[in-house]
């Protein structure tokens, strides 16, 4: 009996161990609690031709959040951080918008060519970034709030508008281009959202990318300890850049995918504390903030979590004043669970009573 006691306990701490059992454990919890609060909340339906229902929101809805974690997540393992990537996407929103051209202006520039101006906008700034880090070796911190100031104010610029004779900045641009609604909403005779494709095959790429090349160990080089990096011939400055290149990149995808979404450019909402939610995904996804192992599932898990905790309390009644209140409870309460340190406090406390 002892022995088997003896596996069991074994076999709970390997799984416990496990890289993505707590973001999932995490992500889990918050799905019952929504199963005891609201029953139908797995339900999903075919309406007006797409699917419907809570699960199908969270995944839609998630799609942003997903990519920009991707990106958040290769700056963070480098030993980074990147507090602008709200701003960028509101930059970059604001560069696809005016370049479509709306009722305001006289032209209407292809949609491939605005979307490929918008993420390269996107990734300038990810490269303006990754100067003032991996060059300048600036604090990461400081460096990304420039932009993190700067990039919405731009943002405004390029959205502005004449009004009464005169050019009036931070207004709505809406888009006159219908096919650009596809981007954020649904494809013709396709029931699954069209940013969800988007987010699968970005975090597909990335995990290809970082699994079948040498980029991703060079990563994890170089944020365990990038000057060990350079000693055996990995250039840290430029994997570094590069890090900041990639998330630049993918806060221009959420960027587009938000426009499109809501069919204008909004400056002063799009991208909004998404880099709050992007940092917290990483940390919900079980990612060490001091760089190093990094692991992109748990970043999408994490992601995920943060969205279904969001649709959960809209779901629950929770007002858009309320929601950062209960956000930060409950990812404090996550964010604890998966601490080191509070799992050697209970281990001890367990091998004291035995």
């Amino acid at each position: 009996m002892s022995d088997t006691l003896s596996l069991v306990k074994s076999k709970g701490r390997a799984l416990v161990g496990q890289r993505l059992f707590l973001p999932l454990f995490a992500l889990f919890l918050v799905l019952i609690v929504n199963v005891i609060k609201t029953p139908a909340f797995f339900n999903i339906s075919i309406q007006n031709g797409v699917l419907y229902g809570y699960i199908i929101d969270i995944v839609n809805r998630s799609s942003e959040l997903v990519i920009l974690a991707v990106g958040m997540t290769l700056v963070i393992a480098t030993g980074g951080i990147d507090i602008s990537v709200g701003a960028v996407s509101a930059l970059s929103a604001a560069v696809c918008v005016r370049l479509l051209g709306s009722s305001y202006d006289s032209y209407a520039t292809p949609m491939v060519l605005a979307i490929l101006a918008a993420l390269t906008i996107g990734m300038i700034c990810g490269a303006f970034n990754g100067l003032l880090v991996s060059k300048l070796r600036i604090q990461a911190m400081v460096a990304t709030l420039i932009l993190f100031t700067a990039g919405r104010g731009v943002a405004q610029l390029i959205s502005a508008r004449e009004i009464g004779g005169k050019m009036v900045p931070g207004q709505i641009i809406y888009v006159r281009m219908e096919s650009f609604k596809g981007i954020g909403g649904f494809l013709p005779r396709v029931i699954v959202p069209t940013p969800v494709f988007i987010a699968a095959a970005v975090v597909l790429i990335f995990y290809l990318v970082l699994t079948r090349t040498a980029l991703g160990l060079y990563i994890k080089t170089v944020g365990i300890n990038s000057r060990a990096g350079r000693l055996v011939g990995i250039n840290s400055t430029f994997i570094m850049f590069l890090g900041y290149v990639l998330c630049g990149l993918t806060a221009s995808m959420a960027g587009v995918i938000s426009s499109s979404r809501i069919y204008s450019s909004d400056a002063n909402n799009i991208g909004l504390n998404m880099e709050l939610d992007a940092i917290l995904a990483v940390a919900l996804g079980g990612n060490s903030m001091a760089g190093g192992k990094f692991s992109l599932a748990g970043s999408v898990i994490g992601a995920i979590t943060i969205q279904a905790l969001t649709t959960s309390l809209y779901a629950m009644g929770v007002t858009a004043d309320q929601l950062p209140v209960y956000k930060a409870i409950v990812v404090v309460l996550i964010v604890s669970i998966q601490s080191e340190e509070l799992k050697r406090w209970i281990s001890a406390r367990g091998g004291k009573k035995a």
